[in-house]
C-alpha cells in the first residue's frame, strides 16, 4: 500500500505492490515492454474497446502522460510477480472535491487475464481510492457490447447504476452506450472481503 502525505494522494501516482502484481506509474521508458505485452494486435481488435495496436504504444503513452500532467488521471504500468510489464490501468474522472474518480483504460496481455493478478490489481487499486484517497465512490465504465467487461464488474461487488445512451464514441467512430457500475465507500469492506476471497481462490 502506498504511504503518500494525504495532500499528494491527488497528484502523485502511487506504487501499489501485492504478491501477484505492481503497479508503477507510467512513465516514456515503459513504451517498449507496452509495445511487448500488445503482442500481435489482436487486444486493438476487438471495436468496442480502446486498446492500442502495438505501434501506436509510444502515442498512448504520450497521450497519457499529457492528461495527467492536467490532473486529469494517473496512469500505471502493470507488472506481473516477475516484474514483466503485462498492461497498463487508469484512475480517471479525479474528482478530490466530492471525492471520487474511476478505475479503466484496463488491458493485459491475455495470459494474465482471468487469473489472480487483475484481482489483485483491482483489490489494490479500490484499496488506495477508498482507505488512501478517502473516495465515498469508484465507478467503472465500459460498453454496452463489452459483456466480458461488465461480467467482470460485476463480478468485483459493483452494481450497475445505469446506462447512457450515445455517451461516448468507440475507437472506430460508432456511437457509445456506456454502461456505468459503481461501489461506494460503505460497501467496500464486503466488496474487500470477497476481492480477497477471489484472490485467495487463485492461489
Amino acid at each position: 500500500m502506498s504511504t503518500l502525505p494525504a495532500d499528494n494522494v491527488w497528484t502523485t501516482v502511487p506504487e501499489l505492490r501485492g504478491a501477484h502484481v505492481c503497479l508503477q506509474p507510467l512513465q516514456a521508458g515503459h513504451v517498449p515492454a507496452l509495445r511487448l505485452a500488445l503482442g500481435d494486435g489482436a487486444l486493438a481488435r476487438c471495436w468496442y474497446t480502446n486498446v492500442p495496436v502495438p505501434e501506436d504504444a509510444a502515442h498512448y503513452v504520450d497521450a497519457a502522460l499529457d492528461v495527467q500532467a492536467q490532473g486529469k488521471v494517473q496512469a500505471f504500468v502493470v507488472k506481473d510477480a516477475a516484474g514483466e510489464v503485462v498492461g497498463s490501468t487508469r484512475f480517471y474522472a479525479l474528482e478530490a472535491d466530492v471525492p471520487r474518480l474511476n478505475i479503466g483504460y484496463t488491458w493485459y496481455h491475455p495470459r494474465v487475464q482471468r487469473t489472480g493478478l487483475n484481482t489483485e490489481a483491482k483489490l489494490l487499486l479500490l484499496q488506495h481510492a477508498f482507505e488512501v484517497m478517502g473516495c465515498i465512490s469508484v465507478g467503472f465504465e465500459t460498453s454496452w457490447f463489452n459483456h466480458a467487461s461488465r461480467t467482470a464488474i460485476a463480478r468485483l461487488g459493483a452494481k450497475q447504476d445505469g446506462v447512457l445512451r450515445n455517451h461516448k464514441r468507440h475507437a472506430d467512430g460508432s456511437r457509445r452506450d456506456t454502461v456505468v457500475f459503481s461501489i461506494i465507500d460503505t460497501e467496500w469492506p464486503a466488496v474487500k472481503s470477497h476481492l480477497q476471497f477471489l484472490l485467495d481462490s487463485h492461489s
